[in-house]
């Protein structure tokens, strides 16, 4: 669990994140629910969430695309642009919020300060997620969680790696890697599938062999093993 940025972003629960969402970001509810909706739907990390622009994820209709676009010169390393489907969770979020009309960037920063024209800044996301954690009583958890979350659910659910690895933009596999959790009854049933290599007794295997009936009208006890 991370710890004044020590260890790793917590992976989040079904309820931590209704929690959150419901009852945590309550700053600015729709701006706030959408830009985390997007780092979990989409499981982008926070840097790109703040810096997609409205034409990124809304057509000229002001309609939510069916695509959301990640532009190479935001994402780490600066690889590729990456085009993920928005699933209908996702886009109820961006239909319920209105983003400001004189800017270009979807989550514009403060328009009463120096970042007006420009998008919100990471720090502030992150203080933004500190504060909705501190109101419902979650530790360990960063703007990395719901990336972490993400993959991890994929991952569960039975995705290919290659596969997760296109949404997510790891360059390696071993890069995703890292940002998988494993649970402790995940290794368990993994140990517990072992049980099929168990040889079978020879003196219990003999024993089972034979066939017990009630003699009765002409009927016998048959050993099977003479068969």
């Amino acid at each position: 669990m991370k710890i004044d940025r020590h260890g790793q972003a917590k992976i989040l629960t079904t309820d931590e994140i209704q929690r959150l969402f419901n009852q945590g970001l309550t700053v600015n509810p729709t701006r706030d629910r959408a830009l985390f909706a997007v780092c979990l739907y989409t499981a982008c990390r926070i840097s790109e969430a703040v810096t997609l622009k409205k034409r990124d994820v809304y057509d000229t209709q002001g309609n939510v695309r069916p695509d959301l676009i990640i532009r190479k010169g935001n994402t780490k390393g600066k690889l590729a642009t990456r085009t993920i489907p928005v699933i209908e969770d996702l886009r109820i979020k961006l239909e319920v919020y209105t983003p400001r009309t004189d800017t270009i960037y979807l989550f514009p920063g403060n328009e009463q300060n120096k970042r007006a024209n420009t998008h919100l800044h990471r720090d502030s996301a992150i203080w933004l997620l500190n504060q909705a954690c501190k109101r419902v009583g979650i530790e360990g958890v960063s703007t990395h969680s719901f990336r972490r979350t993400a993959l991890t659910q994929m991952s569960n659910a039975g995705i290919p790696l290659r596969i997760i690895q296109e949404i997510s933009g790891h360059r390696t596999l071993d890069e995703l890697y890292k940002y998988l959790e494993v649970k402790p009854e995940q290794v368990k049933g993994a140990i517990a599938s072992l049980s099929m290599l168990t040889p079978v007794d020879s003196e219990n295997f003999v024993k089972s062999s034979y066939v017990e009936v009630t003699p009765s009208d002409g009927w016998e006890l048959v050993d099977s093993t003479e068969r």
